[in-house]
């Protein structure tokens, strides 16, 4: 099996994605069971003491204080739900996650849903599906494009498996995971769903997976009511986004040790628990209830109400108190309450014969579109879950209305809103023209001195100093990247000291790029970072330092593009016009009071034998585009005839009222 790997083929992709599948699908069964595991010994637990219900007070703050141990001693990443990590290493990584969190994820998480905790393995098993791919990818040696594929086709095959909806997997890894629907990526993605699902189903059964029976639409008029249930639940959505800020936010403010984070959230936590016991652990089970009703049953509308906002509030304390759990089955169990209570309600009130079940599958779909921006996924995942398709126009609706509707109320979904508040920003287009013809390695510069952990801030601003740059990586003995030193980690620090180390100071999670990437893609980590130098990372689990990609790398990158690129698209246009006699490449610059500057590119009719090569504006050198707008100093590059050089300068650099071929532009 690790020959045909090694082949790194398309056989041998398809083999690797097939193995990543089978690897996800195992990690998915040992996750569920482990977390019924502690589950079951909780409720042992609170049985031989007599405690009942009152045992999660002290149980709670414990598993949740269990994950913020491990997350300080194995983290980042573990604490939290593990999507938007799974985001960033695939975006701002370039698909490194590390192997090293695979099993302290799995205990964290068994330890926080397990002692009554409030959340999803989702999240979770996406992040360790993530790990997985990354860590086959690299001992395989595939290249990033193929890292990227599997990255996301482990992340997608633990939703797959979770749910045994390998389709939903699919969607979500590419809705959401990758942001992209490119072909390139979908066989991997597939495959990996598909086994992991299959896999797990194996392993576990249907037993600790999500079920519900078939439900159909009624009368085509209860279109209006899932209407007006969309319409909740965006409302219900937004609050819950806004809670989980606001407890952020909130966490951020405290000025007390971190270990007590997880204690008074998680005895908060275990104190609603007591009164509220659905809204602890996964809600897998009180979940499944909901979806088999067909009427009210036990439950009175307003009773299923406050359940919901009480699982906003424990969802909301788990992840931010230290807690491993993730968002997405958090946000089906509240959509679920929600319609279901709305079902309820029109029974109670208006006397509506509705059926309880798929008001709380419809609510599903509406509140997941909303929190998590995936209507595709809210929408597949529930026709894997009822096995049939005769719900497919109230979700439809209703998972359409409300990613509009969040759209409109709330621009990012929970997975972003996490990142925002981290100050990142996941580049949202990496295809950049110019710059995705030219990789790293072929414009990085050599890295000209490291820092070393054991050496103080003094020492390194006297490297700063010498070297003229503003930052460095920090590595150890093999040359292994540990971290990221800047000018303002030392003015933070309180400038130059010999009694604060390297260690102390640095970023430990600094964002680097492979060599084979393109440009595009190190400028768009650049740009979403704020920053303007980025380690250059290869050798076993892309670690060690080989180059530095800097601002100047960006200028180098256009002129080699420019020289490649431009002279693919254009070779034929020159050719003819070299034909021409006196034909060459002339420069001109833009005037101050020129009738084209601030006029864009389009706007101007050039004449016939004359091609705009190229667009100089201070340091920077730009690829026309029709919209490009001509500012004053730019220096322009063209190709043309003598006769039409002379038509350009004119119009450049003399000041006439307007170029001919202009009016009415």
């Amino acid at each position: 099996m690790r020959g045909a790997l090694a082949q790194r083929g398309t056989t041998a992709f398809l083999i690797a994605a097939v193995v990543l599948g089978a690897l996800v699908g195992v990690a998915t069964a040992a996750l569920a069971v482990l977390v019924e595991f502690v589950m079951q010994g909780s409720e042992w637990f609170g049985d031989w003491t007599g405690w009942g219900p009152w045992v999660w007070p002290v149980l709670v703050p414990l598993g949740m204080g269990i994950s913020w141990f491990i997350n300080e001693r194995f983290g980042p990443g573990i604490s939290g739900g593990g999507v938007s990590e799974t985001m960033v290493g695939l975006s701002l990584h370039g698909g490194y996650l590390p192997f090293k969190a695979l099993f302290p994820k799995i205990v964290a998480t068994a330890a926080t849903l397990g002692t009554g905790g409030s959340g999803g393995r989702e999240g979770p098993i996406t992040y360790i599906g993530g790990i997985l791919g990354s860590k086959l990818a690299r001992v395989v040696h595939f290249d990033h494009d193929h890292i990227r594929s599997l990255v996301a086709a482990g992340a997608g095959a633990g939703i797959g498996a979770s749910f045994n909806a390998p389709i939903a997997g699919m969607l979500f890894a590419m809705e959401v995971i990758l942001g992209s629907f490119a072909i390139r990526h979908l066989s991997a993605v597939v495959i990996s769903s598909v086994v992991a699902a299959v896999t797990a189903e194996l392993l576990i059964g249907q037993e600790l997976i999500l079920q519900t029976p078939a439900h159909s639409l009624g009368d085509p008029l209860d279109l209006l009511l899932f209407t007006g249930l969309a319409v909740i639940a965006v409302g219900v959505g937004f609050i819950d986004l806004k809670a989980e800020d606001f407890v952020a936010r909130f966490k951020g403010r405290l000025r007390l040790p971190g270990w007590t984070r997880p204690l008074g959230f998680g005895l908060t936590v275990g104190l609603l628990g007591v009164v509220w016991p659905e809204a602890l652990g996964t809600g897998r089970t009180y979940l499944n209830g909901l979806l088999n009703l067909r009427d009210s049953g036990n439950y009175v509308w307003w009773t299923l109400a406050i359940i919901a906002f009480v699982k906003i509030v424990t969802s909301a304390l788990t992840r931010e108190g230290g807690g491993s759990a993730g968002e997405f089955m958090a946000s089906l169990v509240i959509g679920g309450s929600v319609g279901a209570a709305f079902a309820v309600m029109l029974q109670e009130v208006a006397g509506l014969d509705t059926n309880t079940g798929t008001f709380a599958i419809v609510g599903m779909a509406a509140l997941l579109a909303t929190t998590a921006r995936a209507p595709l996924t809210s929408i597949i995942i529930v026709f894997e879950l009822t096995g049939n398709y005769e719900l497919v126009l109230p979700l439809m609706l209703s998972a359409a209305l409300s990613t509009y509707l969040g759209d409109r109320f709330h621009m990012e979904g929970a997975y972003l809103t996490k990142l925002r508040r981290q100050g990142l920003r996941l580049p949202t287009n990496e295809d950049i023209d110019l710059l995705d013809t030219v990789n790293v390695e072929d414009v990085m510069q050599e890295v000209d001195g490291v820092l070393h952990p054991w050496q103080s801030l003094a020492d390194a601003a006297e490297f700063f100093d010498t070297t003229g740059h503003h930052g460095a990586p920090v590595v150890n003995d093999e040359n292994a990247l540990l971290g990221f030193l800047s000018l303002s980690d030392i003015a933070r620090e309180g400038g130059p000291s010999f009694s604060v180390s390297i260690g102390e100071a640095m970023s430990r999670d600094p964002i680097t790029i492979p060599p084979d990437a393109p440009v595009s893609m190190a400028l768009s980590r650049m740009a979403s970072m704020g920053v303007g130098r980025l380690p250059v990372v290869g050798g076993p689990g892309q670690r060690d330092v080989i180059g530095m990609f800097r601002r100047e790398s960006v200028v180098r990158a256009y002129e080699l593009g420019l020289s490649m690129t431009k002279g693919r698209e254009l070779y034929r246009e020159r050719k003819r016009i070299r034909s021409q006699p006196g034909a060459d490449f002339f420069v001109v610059g833009v005037d101050e009071g020129s009738a084209v500057a601030n006029r864009t590119v389009a706007e101007i009719e050039w004449p016939q034998d004359a091609v705009l090569v190229s667009i100089q504006r201070s340091t920077a050198v730009l690829v026309p585009h029709g919209d490009t707008q001509l500012r004053v100093g730019d220096i322009l590059t063209a190709f043309g005839s003598v006769d039409s050089r002379d038509q350009v300068e004119a119009w450049v650099r003399v000041q006439p009222s307007a170029p001919e071929g202009t009016e009415g532009s």
